[in-house]
């Protein structure tokens, strides 16, 4: 449980530089979120061999990256969680798809083999950019962007409270940890049987807290919609760092055709 606790506290955690002194800080929302979604369709439009074709694709994240002032290392370890399941998508390739289609070096590569490493390559790449995208741009200035692009503002507004509410979620796991812990002592492990009596009541308590802050918004006057934050019009630095992220994104998918 204590696992899931730090793991809720480290997303709610990743805006926390966002709006630092930085190039991308300075363009639109709107701009990088274009980008990031243009990079994850060339990313996922490669055919499911493709392994060499994707890696120049990497250039994106690492630009990025550099671009916001953000350590790729502290990218790396929010990524870490995300491999199993894409671990898990891909695993049984190598058994179903036996066929060779590499030969390297002389060692003839199974269809299966390529799929799995593009499935993997494919989630370092798509995810690395989603969590440079939120660190640089925080929640707020994200959801702003998705609903100047029309995004229907029900959604970004679930978003917002999703990501408010993550540490809440993560108190509650401590507590109930805690709880028990006190209780048993002895035992540090907890077993999967208690797991799913655990999750009953952390649903009934989310929904309890759920409701008090529901009727504690609308003594407040609130009327569905948060107040998103508003940023400078549109430039054409912003212009000029879209066309080329989509020109790069066109040429390295034309060359892998």
């Amino acid at each position: 449980m204590s696992g899931i606790e730090a793991l809720l506290r480290e997303v709610h955690s990743l805006d926390a530089s966002a709006g630092q002194a930085s190039w991308l800080a300075h363009r639109d929302p709107r701009a990088i979120v274009l980008a990031t979604i243009a990079f994850i369709v060339a990313v996922v439009s490669f055919d499911r061999y493709a392994v060499a074709a994707l890696l120049p694709l990497a250039l994106y994240p690492v630009v990025l990256a550099k671009l916001g002032n953000i350590p790729l290392s502290r990218i790396c370890r929010k990524l870490l969680p995300a491999l199993p399941f894409a671990l898990m998508v891909g695993l049984f390739n190598p058994l179903f798809d036996p066929t060779p289609r590499l030969d390297l070096m002389g060692h003839a590569i199974a269809g299966g083999w390529l799929s799995l490493t593009s499935i993997l390559l494919r989630a370092i790449l798509t995810v690395s950019a989603a969590l440079i995208l939120i660190t640089v741009l925080g929640m707020h200035r994200l959801c702003a962007a998705l609903d100047r692009l029309g995004v229907p503002q029900v959604l970004t507004t679930q978003l917002l409270f999703m990501h408010r509410y993550l540490v809440v979620l993560a108190g509650e796991l401590g507590r109930m940890n805690l709880a028990r812990e006190l209780r048993s002592p002895a035992f540090k492990t907890m077993p999967l049987s208690v797991y799913a009596s655990l999750l009953g009541h952390l649903l009934l308590r989310t929904l309890t807290r759920a409701e008090r802050i529901h009727q504690a918004m609308r003594a407040r006057g609130f009327d569905g919609q948060i107040p998103v934050q508003k940023f400078q019009p549109w430039q054409w630095r912003d212009t000029l760092f879209l066309a080329c992220c989509l020109g790069t994104f066109l040429l390295l998918r034309g060359i892998a055709a």
